[in-house]
């Protein structure tokens, strides 16, 4: 077993200094290649809204800046996603010399498994969630009133929710951390579960639109990955 790496305080602040310039000029860098592409890129997200809108409607923007801003923030919130996994490595970079060998060959799965689940938590709430959101929201509303997304709101919703549902498709991994790192057992998490249905509720609550329709959406599958993240951990911990 190797024992960690020693370094002083100066050269730990060194080290955390260097890994966040990396992770800030890699998202620089994708969000320069993407800007070219802004238009197309708010038109993919904006496509489940568009396709419950009326004929002859289309969404608007009640700012005067929001038609430029809004797929310039959408773009900065793709290349921040998309260098997910380099921002990873560089935070694996800088914690990875101070753990043990058979500490480092946990963490690299549980690293991998992360993104992994991240990306599927997007995936998951571009395909399958925001049109059910959208879909409903459209046909709930009052005789006489049109359907008319703004660009600015239907973004801060779509980002809002796609990171909520990335964060919590990390349940699993967040799991067998706990199992892992022996703060609790698999069992002594099962005697919790009451309470992780709860907070599987009032999570989603924090991290969706202030909407029960779309807290129900995201507190379901959380809870569905709470019992696989149980029976992951259940087996690594053999």
């Amino acid at each position: 077993m190797n024992a960690p790496e020693q370094m002083s305080f100066i050269e730990h602040l060194t080290e955390l200094r260097t890994r966040l310039i990396k992770a800030i000029i890699s998202i620089s860098l994708i969000f320069l290649c993407l800007v070219g592409f802004s238009q197309e890129i708010y038109t993919f997200v904006a496509q489940p809204v568009l396709q419950v809108l009326p004929q002859g409607v289309d969404m608007i923007a009640t700012d005067i800046t929001s038609t430029l801003f809004a797929p310039l923030k959408l773009t900065f919130w793709l290349a921040f996603t998309l260098a997910a996994p380099f921002i990873l490595h560089q935070a694996w970079s800088f914690i990875s010399p101070g753990l043990y060998q058979h500490e480092k060959k946990i963490a690299i799965p549980l690293l991998c498994s992360s993104v992994i689940l991240f990306y599927a938590g997007i995936g998951f709430a571009y395909t399958i969630v925001l049109p059910i959101l959208v879909s409903f929201f459209a046909a709930v509303g009052p005789t006489g009133v049109e359907f008319m997304p703004d660009i600015q709101h239907y973004l801060n919703m779509v980002i809002k929710l796609f990171f909520g549902f990335g964060i919590a498709f990390e349940i699993p991994v967040a799991l067998m951390l706990i199992v892992w790192s022996g703060v609790l057992t698999v069992s002594q998490i099962k005697s919790k579960r009451p309470y992780v249905v709860v907070g599987c509720f009032v999570a989603a609550m924090l991290l969706t639109p202030p909407d029960v329709f779309s807290q129900t959406l995201l507190a379901l599958p959380m809870w569905a990955l709470f019992e696989i993240g149980l029976v992951m951990a259940k087996y690594m911990k053999l």
